[in-house]
């Protein structure tokens, strides 16, 4: 008894010891079948500051992009995620979106906050909402191309300030630490089972949902992109940006 004691401590000594980034790392690609793989990362700078770990100087989106490995090595396999993240474990997690996995429509953070207030008015439902301190980024379910450009096509014009990750783009999850600050979520994700009953009590749940651990979360639902564009590209209006929108990073 004592032996089988103590291996349930060592056991729970071990997951306790685990870092938080693979512990997400770990639910993302098992539980959920998200394709993962570690982001470059962060390495000293100047000072106080840290640069990002690729050899780009004037890296856009510093510590969170796939460098080495690439991302076609995203994997749900749980041992080389094992592998990547106990060897760095606060390398940031990067989804490999597209195919069957979630894709993604960023925006600047301001913009962002906005859409979420109209989208509350509106009782429309979301899935997870990814944030950076200037980012955030609305999970969707996966899109073709051409069905993306079907609903760009009805815009009068999509501001360059909202990017579009599908097949071949990627998005960076919490709780990964980043050039421009930890990732976190503002909308947690939920289960298809936990429909929102209205949008004060869904906000409230989705925000209390964001201190929950994730694992043994069902698969998290996602809305269409259909349903979210239209308010995206409204919201976005006006935000610097420049040019026409980006599919993907």
């Amino acid at each position: 008894m004592r032996e089988i004691l103590g291996r349930r401590r060592k056991l729970s000594l071990r997951r306790a010891g685990r870092s938080a980034v693979l512990t997400a790392a770990l639910t993302y690609a098992t539980e959920w079948q998200w394709p993962v793989l570690p982001g470059v990362g962060l390495r000293p700078g100047i000072g106080r500051v840290r640069e990002c770990g690729c050899p780009d100087p004037d890296c856009v989106v510093p510590g969170a992009h796939p460098f080495d490995p690439g991302l076609l090595a995203a994997t749900t396999d749980a041992r080389m995620v094992r592998w990547w993240w106990t060897n760095r474990p606060e390398a940031p997690v990067v989804l490999a979106t597209g195919g069957h996995a979630p894709c993604a429509v960023s925006l600047p953070a301001v913009a962002g906050a906005r859409a979420l207030a109209a989208f509350d008015r509106a009782g429309v439902r979301l899935g997870p909402v990814v944030a950076t301190p200037t980012r955030w980024s609305l999970l969707v379910a996966p899109y073709s191309l051409e069905v993306l450009g079907e609903l760009l096509h009805r815009q009068d014009w999509v501001p360059g300030s909202l990017r579009f990750h599908g097949e071949g783009g990627y998005a960076v999850l919490p709780p990964s630490p980043t050039g421009t600050g930890r990732v976190r979520w503002e909308r947690a994700p939920r289960p298809a089972g936990a429909a929102g009953a209205g949008a004060g009590r869904g906000l409230l749940a989705a925000r209390a949902g964001a201190a929950r651990r994730l694992d043994g979360l069902a698969r998290p639902w996602l809305p269409d992109v259909a349903s979210v564009v239209d308010v995206l590209v409204e919201q976005s209006a006006g935000v610097p940006g420049g040019g026409s929108s980006r599919l993907a990073y």
